[in-house]
């Protein structure tokens, strides 16, 4: 039997990914605005880029959880943390290369 937890977590990545690619597109277009380098742009992309993939993959990955969850199998989901990581610290060296240079 499966509970509301694996939709709340549902709606976490949701909630992640859908912030992670407006804090990219958002960060990176004030950053251009104000003169930041391609390389700013860059990260900045390249973190929106990552919620937008986090956030095609909420569907995918909640069929798995339900099927695992149905059958008792375990669940790796080590890709999608390592994405959302990925584009978190992308972020941070957006902010870092805006700051610095």
């Amino acid at each position: 039997m499966t509970g509301l937890q694996s939709e709340r977590t549902r709606l976490a990545w949701v909630r992640t990914a859908a912030a992670l690619a407006t804090i990219g597109l958002g960060a990176g277009g004030a950053a251009l605005r104000h003169g930041a380098g391609p390389v700013t742009g860059a990260f900045f992309l390249l973190a929106a880029l990552a919620g937008a993939v986090l956030l095609a993959r909420t569907g995918l990955r909640f069929s798995r959880v339900q099927r695992a969850l149905r059958d008792g199998l375990p669940l790796d989901d080590t890709f999608d943390a390592q994405l959302a990581w990925a584009g978190t610290l992308t972020v941070i060296a957006g902010s870092l290369s805006f700051l610095l240079f």
